[in-house]
């Protein structure tokens, strides 16, 4: 099968039908196999009776209902868990990202060799204050963090080969951080497009200011497991060891000041306390990376790891 489409959703009834037709349409035009995974994410509204409506007209059509809202990013993961495509497309259910940019998607996979490519909305169609502003604040983070130039992270329009999608599980609000999930997975290779943004036909936007705060969170989350997930004792260990000498240096001092220079009682000088605090601080650090060892070591993953080829 040459594309799978992942289509996250919830309350797109109205755009359903004619976002399917464009689908089928462009595929058919091109001589594409194909299937399109439509994830119902709770809706509220008939968005999965009209599924069903699609699936008896079109066999290429599949669906996956949640019993209730669980967020874009299990919806993106229970789709690429099923996803069969060479190259698997994700794309919005609003109308606003356009299946005609899916040829030229599909072309730099598989003959540029990108392992990802992002689309950038450059012309945008959404509130300045409300949308641009605050994301481009969230993409600017991400690169300087991430280390990977792409310009519009948050962009749902993207295509993978598909070993990216099965080596990455996509969880929380991690959707947004997909290319960076990608990295710490060995993946190296990134491209960017630009393409249509469209506005927005039916409905209104599902996601608000929240967005960008938890984002933000994420990115600090991420990070810290990618580089740390399968050795939490070289973060919490550094910086309780660095903590804990610290304040017992401090302490030292305080007391060689003490016997040989003054008499002022240790526990009259706020360095003492301050010391006392460093070494408790160190103390719990070194304790958390110690625990975090004996929970890594004894997880399903702790041996994990992906291989990308094999010789017997």
């Amino acid at each position: 099968m040459d594309i799978s489409v992942v289509i996250p959703l919830i309350d797109e009834a109205e755009s359903l039908p004619e976002l399917e037709a464009w689908i089928r349409s462009v595929m058919e035009e091109n001589n594409f196999t194909y299937e399109i995974i439509f994830v119902d994410d709770g809706s509220s509204d008939n968005s999965w009776c009209i599924i069903q409506q699609l699936k008896s007209q079109n066999p290429f059509v599949k669906g996956i209902k949640f019993q209730r809202n669980y967020g874009k990013s299990a919806a993106l993961n229970e789709g690429f868990k099923i996803a069969q495509g060479v190259v698997v497309i994700t794309m919005d259910a609003d109308l606003q990202d356009s299946p005609n940019e899916i040829p030229e998607l599909r072309r730099m996979v598989l003959e540029d060799g990108y392992d990802i490519v992002s689309g950038w909305k450059k012309k945008r169609y959404d509130s300045t204050l409300s949308k641009n502003i605050p994301s481009k604040l969230f993409n600017a983070a991400t690169r300087k963090v991430s280390g990977i130039k792409l310009h519009d992270f948050n962009c749902g329009l993207k295509a993978y080969k598909n070993k990216v999608v099965k080596s990455i599980e996509v969880y929380g609000e991690m959707h947004r951080y997909i290319p960076l999930l990608a990295k710490w997975s060995g993946f190296k290779k990134f491209g960017e497009k630009v393409v249509e943004h469209r506005a927005r036909k039916y409905g209104v936007t599902k996601f608000g200011w929240n967005r960008f705060i938890n984002g933000f969170l994420d990115l600090a989350s991420i990070v810290f497991v990618g580089k740390f997930k399968k050795n939490p004792m070289h973060f919490f260990g550094l910086w309780g060891t660095l903590s804990f000498l610290f304040g017992f240096i401090v302490f030292i001092y305080l007391t060689v000041s003490k016997f040989f220079f003054d008499q002022t009682g240790l526990t009259q000088r706020p360095l003492f306390f301050f010391a006392i605090f460093a070494m408790i601080i160190g103390t719990q650090l070194f304790l958390a990376g110690f625990l975090g060892e004996l929970i890594s070591r004894n997880g399903a993953e702790r041996n994990h790891y992906l291989i990308e080829d094999r010789i017997n």
